[in-house]
């Protein structure tokens, strides 16, 4: 990751995250501090939630390419990417309100398969659209594959760690932006009980890099 992008996703990391749902932006708290540490061995388990063993050391690490498709299928998802920034208060944005619902790359982020956090976001809902890209996303479980086709007609294939629904009162910012040895992926949407357009909690997803392919 160059520097700039680096300092720019460190600042969305401090700044409030926000992920609408619904059609209404929900704020949450995402400041980061000290950086999580990991473990230098991309196979090695016993990080909370597990590392996949799907996990391999012979996945290369691709240079930097923007996603343009993911692909979920233990979900059914196959969704185009668009390019996600920081809005003019400093928070991530994200997928606009439409009836053709998308996901969202945060371009400050890794992109798929570069070393550190790749970080994507989705709705839930979309308002009087219904159901969003991301609706099922909770649904995921450990080992389940997530493929993402990046512009440069590459795939980076990862395999989900962990899955966990917090409130946003309490985002995991350390979890979800620090700073990691090897290409992980973050997929974020909002979820729990509902109020109006509102979602009290995050779903987050984890996973790592289990290969890469032309």
């Amino acid at each position: 990751m160059m520097p700039l992008s680096r300092r720019a996703f460190a600042t969305a990391a401090m700044a409030s995250l926000l992920v609408g749902c619904g059609g209404q932006g929900t704020e949450q708290s995402a400041t980061a501090g000290s950086r999580r540490k990991r473990d230098t061995e991309a196979s090695k388990e016993g990080q909370e939630g597990g590392s996949s063993s799907a996990s391999s050391n012979s996945a290369r690490t691709p240079g930097s390419s923007p996603p343009v498709r993911l692909r979920i299928p233990a979900i059914d998802v196959d969704t185009p990417v668009i390019r996600l920034g920081l809005a003019q208060d400093g928070t991530v944005e994200v997928p606009p309100i439409t009836a053709d619902d998308r996901a969202g790359w945060y371009r400050h982020s890794p992109t798929p398969g570069q070393v550190g956090p790749s970080v994507i976001l989705g709705h839930v809902t979309v308002g009087s659209y219904g159901d969003g890209v991301f609706r099922d996303l909770a649904r995921l479980r450990r080992g389940d594959r997530i493929v993402a086709r990046r512009k440069d007609g590459t795939s980076a294939e990862f395999a989900v760690s962990s899955v966990r629904t917090v409130a946003k009162a309490d985002f995991p910012a350390d979890d979800v932006y620090g700073d990691v040895d090897r290409p992980e992926l973050r997929l974020i949407t909002c979820g729990g009980p509902r109020s109006g357009d509102e979602y009290r909690d995050n779903v987050i997803v984890f996973a790592e890099l289990s290969s890469t392919a032309p």
